[in-house]
């Protein structure tokens, strides 16, 4: 509830359409202010609402800097997880969602190819689930015949993400590891990770492809929308986390 809260006030487009609505709040005795929020607040729906705006967000975030050359070789595998469900029939199984499943197939490739071990990480995502470290455990070695060899599954976030995973490698002498995630969240990752004292070669899912500057990318669309909360919830938490880095380093 507080994350949710959280999310409403600070990340676009919703905290845009509360803006919308306090400013008709105020228009009958704040014109001027009422106003100026209002037309704030549309604004910037309307171009959050745009595909070439949210497309170029994401794609920029996905322009990750280059490795350095004389990085130690990589010693492990670390997965972190993204969504879970639960199908609506009565006797369903919690499952990994699709934007997990897709780091899961990325790194059963990778480890088909190397033969490092796994690590996953991810802890509670929904209220009566389990840890989703646990159903990426499974998946991987159901589906990818993958069998990690360690899970963790405390952490609430990609910040806790890092700090346990570097704790747990720590204990088996591993400090360079690759890192599966999606390429719009490897950023992010990459500072939690590099400030917990791990040295990280990203292996992102494949990124999407730059927008391009069709009719299309210029006609609103909700789905748009999507794309936009996503690409500046992770520019964000950029900026938050490399705050928090220099503030604990």
């Amino acid at each position: 509830m507080y994350n949710l809260l959280i999310h409403s006030f600070v990340v676009p487009p919703i905290n845009l359409l509360l803006l919308t609505i306090i400013g008709f709040f105020l228009i009958s005795w704040q014109k001027q202010v009422g106003c100026w929020l209002i037309g704030i607040g549309v604004v910037g729906l309307f171009l959050l609402a745009l595909p070439i705006v949210g497309g170029t967000l994401l794609f920029w975030l996905e322009e990750l800097p280059r490795p350095d050359e004389g990085r130690p070789q990589p010693l492990a595998i670390v997965i972190l997880g993204g969504d879970a469900f639960r199908a609506s029939a009565p006797q369903s199984k919690p499952e990994v969602g699709e934007l997990t499943l897709e780091r899961l197939r990325a790194a059963a490739t990778l480890q088909h190819a190397t033969h490092l071990p796994v690590l996953t990480s991810g802890g509670i995502v929904g209220e009566k689930m389990p840890p989703i470290a646990d159903l990426m455990a499974e998946s991987l070695q159901a589906d990818f015949g993958v069998q990690p060899r360690w899970i963790e599954t405390s952490s609430r976030d990609t910040w806790e993400n890092a700090k346990n995973s570097a704790a747990i490698l720590k204990l088996a002498g591993i400090h360079s590891i690759y890192l599966v995630t999606h390429a719009w969240h490897m950023r992010r990752a990459l500072i939690a990770f590099t400030h917990f004292g791990l040295v990280v070669t990203p292996a992102p899912v494949p990124p999407a492809e730059a927008p391009g500057f069709e009719f299309e990318a210029f006609v609103p669309s909700a789905s748009a929308w999507m794309t936009s909360y996503y690409a500046l919830h992770e520019w964000i938490g950029c900026a938050w986390y490399m705050l928090l880095a220099g503030v604990s380093a």
